[in-house]
């Protein structure tokens, strides 16, 4: 991979992200594989503990456990974070969607799109998905999904 790759995989994930996630996701040129496209364009980045983010066709990261794992480590919470206690946690690890009436607390600029963790009200990560409403309503609905979970950490 070559160094203006890098670079823009790095100022991809700080403009989706926020600043520093390129370098949380992504802390050096070695540590990272990046599988392309036959048209030549990144398609997955995997690193030793696994698959980081793979770049979807619209330009934007969709995240993978171990990607999902270094934002939390990065970004304090509640940043990209949804919320989720003891009755629905068995069900998001294993893949289910996360239902609105089951956020506990969300981080209030998650719009609907935005890659979004799901963690358990004790801080462990449980999935990572796409939120399906607003951070800032997730706990006023009683019905929907709001989180569209691709990667329960059952399937790791």
């Amino acid at each position: 991979m070559s160094e203006s790759e890098y670079r823009g995989l790095r100022r991809g994930a700080d403009y989706q992200f926020g600043r520093g996630a390129g370098r949380a996701l992504f802390p050096s040129v070695d540590a990272i594989e990046v599988t392309h496209t036959s048209s030549g364009r990144p398609r997955q980045v995997i690193a030793e503990d696994g698959r980081l983010v793979t770049y979807g066709t619209d330009g934007r990261y969709t995240l993978g456990l171990a990607g999902g794992r270094r934002l939390q480590a990065h970004f304090e919470a509640p940043r990209h974070r949804v919320v989720v206690g003891d009755e629905s946690e068995p069900f998001v690890r294993e893949g289910r969607n996360a239902f609105a009436k089951f956020v506990q607390q969300a981080d209030p600029d998650l719009r609907p799109g935005d890659e979004a963790l799901v963690v358990h009200e004790d801080g462990d990560l449980l999935a990572v998905g796409r939120a399906e409403l607003p951070g800032h309503g997730m706990t006023d609905f009683e019905t929907g999904m709001a989180v569209k979970v691709r990667r329960g950490a059952d399937g790791d």
